[in-house]
């Protein structure tokens, strides 16, 4: 079973799924959905759609460049088998996979932390705009108390003079 990658969005084109353009210089192209078929009949730049991954990867929202890539690629020089070999294959793979996800969340994590504070500063804006709905409530009938005994006092002080 072969997948194809959409040449629009990169994404996985299953056997029996998508369509293909070919062009008069037998260039082939293949598309994962209509979508994509006609954004690039439109002569739409994938880098700046925002929804394709050639975008993510330029905007820096996802990894673009890392070692762990590298094992991914497709290699045509057949291996003859080895027991051993594939065995330290395996245990390759599993490591590799575990350093990737510890790489995805770094990265993540050093996306994510400008977003902490603007969150943090909208927080305090919205606080400081509706203190009043913070307060406990014994805290409030004490203020309310304070609010009248004050008015009290300023009519006392008004009918004084």
């Amino acid at each position: 079973m072969r997948l194809e990658k959409c040449y629009f969005c990169s994404s996985t084109i299953y056997p029996g799924h998508g369509t293909m353009f070919v062009r008069n210089d037998s260039k082939m192209f293949r598309f994962c959905r209509s979508k994509c078929h006609a954004a690039f009949k439109h002569k739409r730049n994938p880098r700046k759609v925002r929804w394709t991954k050639a975008f993510r990867k330029a905007a820096g929202k996802e990894m673009a460049i890392d070692s762990t890539f590298e094992f991914e690629k497709r290699r045509n020089v057949p291996v003859r088998y080895d027991r051993e070999l594939m065995a330290t294959t395996v245990k390759a793979i599993k490591r590799i996979s575990e350093i990737r996800a510890k790489r995805e969340r770094v990265f993540y994590k050093n996306r994510m932390s400008s977003n902490k504070e603007r969150e943090k500063a909208e927080n305090i804006r919205e606080i400081q705009t509706n203190i009043e709905l913070i307060g406990a409530p014994s805290a409030k009938i004490k203020a309310q108390i304070a609010k009248v005994t004050e008015k009290m006092q300023q009519n006392s002080d008004m009918e004084i003079l």
